[in-house]
C-alpha cells in the first residue's frame, strides 16, 4: 500500500514521468547522419537555424548537415537524388515541381502565411505612383512573380500597368536593384522590411492582408526515405515540433541564430523577425494545410506547368497526426493550447 502511495504521489509531482518519449532513439542506438538543404537565407528558417545551433536534433539521434542550394527547383532535385534527406523552403515554391512528379512530399508546415511585404522608392508612396514603374523578380514563374502579380492586382492596377522584371539573384541582391533605381519596388521578408524603412523606403503593402492560403517553411522529404526510413522521418518531425516550442520559449537564443544566418546584429530586425516567423505566421500543430496545397496546384496548372500528381498525392500528414495521437503535443504544451 506504501508503494502505491508512494508511485501515485510521483505520478501528481512529475507527470512526464507517465510520458516515454516514443520518438527518441533507444539507448545503445548510433547518432545517425542526414542533410538538410535550405531554399535561401531567411529568418523564416529560425526554427531550423535554432535546432542546428542548439543541438536539439541530436536528442532524437539525428545529426544534420545543413546545405544552401539556391532555387527550388535545384533543392527538389537534390531529394530526388538523396543528395540530401530533407529540404527546409517554402512550400508554394516547391509544389509545382513536386506536382509535376519529382518524387517528394511535405511531411510538416510550421509556417502558413505569407510573411511577404512589398517595399518600395521613395518616390512611390501609393498604388498609383507604380503605373510605368518596375517590379523586381527573381524568376518568371517563380514564387516572386507570382506573388508581386497578386499585389499589382490587389491594388487595383491593369496587369499592364506594371512591368514585372526578372533580374535573378537573392531577396537582398533584388533590393539592391531596387535601391540603384533599376526597379521601382521588390517583394521582400522581415527582416529586410525593418532596413528599407530605416533607409527611408516604403513598406507600401504586407502580403498576409491578401488573405489567400499560403505555405511557407516546410519539412519535405524523398519517397526513398518515406519507403526506407519512415522512422527517421517521424523522428524528424517531432523534434521540429519540440523545436517550435523552444523557440517560442528561448526567443533570445532563436534571435541570436537569426542574427548569425544573416549576419545582422540589428536588434530591431532581429525582433522583427523573430515576431512573424515565432508568432504572426506560426502554425504550432505542423498539420499541412491541403487546402493551400490543392490551390497552389491549381495555380501552377493555370500558369501552364505539367501537373502530374494529385494534390493529396503531394503531402502527408501521418507523421503530424501520429504526434497528436501518442500525446506527444499534449506533454510538451502542458495546458497551453497548441492549437490556437
Amino acid at each position: 500500500m506504501k508503494k502505491i502511495v508512494i508511485v501515485a504521489f510521483l505520478f501528481f509531482l512529475f507527470p512526464s514521468l507517465s510520458f516515454a518519449n516514443p520518438y527518441l532513439p533507444k539507448p545503445g542506438d548510433k547518432i545517425l547522419n542526414f542533410r538538410v538543404s535550405t531554399c535561401a537565407v531567411s529568418g523564416g528558417f529560425v526554427h531550423l537555424y535554432t535546432a542546428l545551433d542548439n543541438g536539439l536534433f541530436d536528442k532524437y539521434g539525428i545529426k544534420l548537415e545543413n546545405i544552401f542550394i539556391r532555387g527550388s527547383a535545384q533543392n527538389l532535385t537534390a531529394l530526388a537524388t538523396d543528395e540530401v534527406q530533407f529540404t527546409y523552403c517554402a512550400s508554394d515554391a516547391i509544389i509545382p515541381g513536386m506536382a509535376a512528379g519529382i518524387d517528394a512530399k511535405i511531411v510538416a508546415s510550421p509556417l502558413v502565411k505569407l510573411p511577404y511585404v512589398l517595399v518600395t522608392r521613395k518616390d512611390v508612396r501609393r498604388p498609383e505612383d507604380l503605373k510605368g514603374k518596375a517590379l523586381g523578380i527573381a524568376r518568371a514563374g517563380d514564387l516572386s512573380d507570382r506573388l508581386s502579380r497578386a499585389v499589382v492586382k490587389k491594388l487595383g492596377l491593369a496587369p499592364d500597368a506594371v512591368t514585372i522584371r526578372p533580374i535573378g539573384g537573392s531577396q537582398g541582391e533584388r533590393y539592391q536593384a531596387m535601391a540603384a533605381g533599376i526597379v521601382q519596388g521588390v517583394i521582400i521578408t522581415p527582416p529586410l522590411d525593418v532596413r528599407a524603412k530605416n533607409e527611408g523606403y516604403n513598406v507600401m503593402y504586407r502580403l498576409i492582408d491578401l488573405n489567400i492560403p499560403f505555405i511557407y517553411s516546410s519539412l519535405h522529404t524523398s519517397y526513398k526515405m518515406l519507403r526506407e526510413r519512415p522512422d527517421i522521418v517521424q523522428r524528424m518531425v517531432a523534434a521540429f515540433a519540440e523545436i517550435i516550442y523552444f523557440v517560442e520559449k528561448n526567443p533570445d537564443k532563436a534571435k541570436a541564430s537569426i542574427g548569425k544566418a544573416m549576419r545582422t546584429s540589428d536588434q530591431q530586425a532581429l525582433q522583427s523577425a523573430y515576431d512573424v516567423y515565432a508568432r504572426e505566421i506560426l502554425d504550432r500543430t505542423l498539420v499541412v494545410p491541403g487546402k493551400a496545397v490543392a490551390e497552389t496546384v491549381e495555380l501552377a496548372r493555370e500558369s501552364g506547368s505539367p501537373v502530374r500528381r494529385k494534390p493529396e498525392e503531394i503531402y502527408d500528414n501521418s507523421f503530424v497526426n501520429n504526434l497528436e495521437k501518442s500525446g506527444f503535443m499534449k506533454e510538451i504544451w502542458g495546458n497551453e493550447n497548441y492549437k490556437r
